[in-house]
């Protein structure tokens, strides 16, 4: 690791250039090492909207059902 507070001009151009280009630019597809990135994401997708109807449908249920019992 350099502990230099200062690099030389041309250290900085090198370590732009560095910054700039992705890390798999050869090989974009994700790695082998990696089988989370070719998954798609599957569970909470699905599950969110059904909780968010029911929760809704809950609620209804007793609005409906305060108002009535007076």
């Amino acid at each position: 690791m350099d502990t230099r507070e200062s690099k030389t001009p041309e250290e900085e151009l090198e370590h732009l250039k560095e910054v700039n280009q992705p890390e798999d630019f050869d090989q974009p597809e994700p790695d082998a090492e990696q089988p989370e990135a070719k998954r798609s994401p599957g569970g909470l997708q699905r599950v969110l909207p059904i909780v968010i109807v029911v929760l809704g449908l809950l609620v209804a249920a007793m609005l409906i059902y305060s108002g009535s019992a007076q």
